[in-house]
């Protein structure tokens, strides 16, 4: 019995994590960040504790009449038949279900197996590139960067969006908000949304990203930026050092790998051009090879 109260709580511990993973960049360095923040949150999905309009399933093997589905009353108490109110409000599943089968043992039978499955809870979770991870109570109405607030605010790694998963009214399924980190920095009305009970509020993580100088410049090699940053190609040549006296800034290659293909082409470039501004700056992506000839 033990254990297959214990399957049972993985389970549900996998569908949660199940839902919330597909919006995460496929990026496999990302992987294991986000990987590490599941494992955090999973072990706050264990140690949740119960609130008001919580829906709990109760199960009692030794005792199937008492199996029911309830839910926790304003003053933190549910009803069971038979056995009253009980206190619920502040305890883990696990800590109502050792309360439940001390109150059997008392009044009904020895040895009650008890357990406690919350099917429905009344808090937010906030998964991602944020300090502190995890499930924030609702007191109130509760905008979204006071839970953020809650949370620890941003990371470095925080992308310029934050998605929330909100449960259609029709239940069928869930709709995706996405909004703008820097309107919601400026407190725009619009983005600094009022929070539902068990929205799941994700920030992905920013790409880092890596281009590679070489050539007459002075400081070759690997440069490294935040994918939401972006760089050009002549940051990227400001940030290797800058061009040596040697450098011909007229004629400037960018090895460029196609994704789909796999076959690289070489783009050339008038570098003094675009310092005299007659010409646009170039934008790199991740794997770029600037060569200075």
């Amino acid at each position: 019995m033990k254990k297959r109260r214990i399957l049972k709580r993985c389970a549900g511990i996998i569908s949660f994590f199940i839902i919330l993973f597909p919006v995460f960049s496929l990026n496999p360095a990302l992987a294991q960040q986000q990987a590490d923040q599941a494992q955090t949150q999973a072990t706050q999905v264990i140690d949740y504790r119960i609130g008001a309009k919580d829906l709990l399933e109760i199960k009692v093997y030794e005792l199937p009449e008492l199996n029911q589905t309830v839910r926790v009353a304003e003053d933190g108490t549910i009803t069971l038949a038979v056995i009253g109110p009980v206190p619920a409000s502040g305890l883990t599943a696990q800590e109502l279900e050792k309360r439940i089968a001390a109150i059997l043992d008392e009044k009904y039978t020895k040895g009650a197996h008890v357990t406690v499955i919350i099917r429905e809870h009344q808090k937010i979770a906030v998964l991602g590139a944020v300090a502190r991870p995890g499930l924030y109570e609702m007191a109130g109405p509760t905008t979204l960067l006071q839970v953020l607030s809650e949370a620890g605010g941003l990371t470095q790694q925080a992308g310029k969006e934050i998605h929330i998963l909100r449960q259609q009214d029709d239940g069928n399924g869930k709709e995706r908000i996405v909004l703008n980190v820097d309107d919601l920095m400026r407190r725009s009305q619009d983005t600094n949304i009022i929070l539902k009970p068990k929205d799941e509020i994700i920030v992905p993580f920013d790409q880092t990203l890596t281009v590679f100088v070489y050539g007459e410049v002075r400081n070759p090699g690997a440069i490294q930026f935040l994918e939401s940053k972006g760089l050009t190609l002549l940051k990227a040549v400001a940030q290797a050092g800058g061009l040596t006296e040697w450098a011909n800034a007229v004629q400037v290659l960018v090895k460029r790998k196609d994704p789909q293909t796999g076959k690289e082409k070489n783009l050339w470039f008038n570098l003094k051009k675009i310092i005299d501004g007659k010409r646009s700056d170039f934008p790199l992506q991740d794997g770029d090879i600037i060569v200075v000839k």
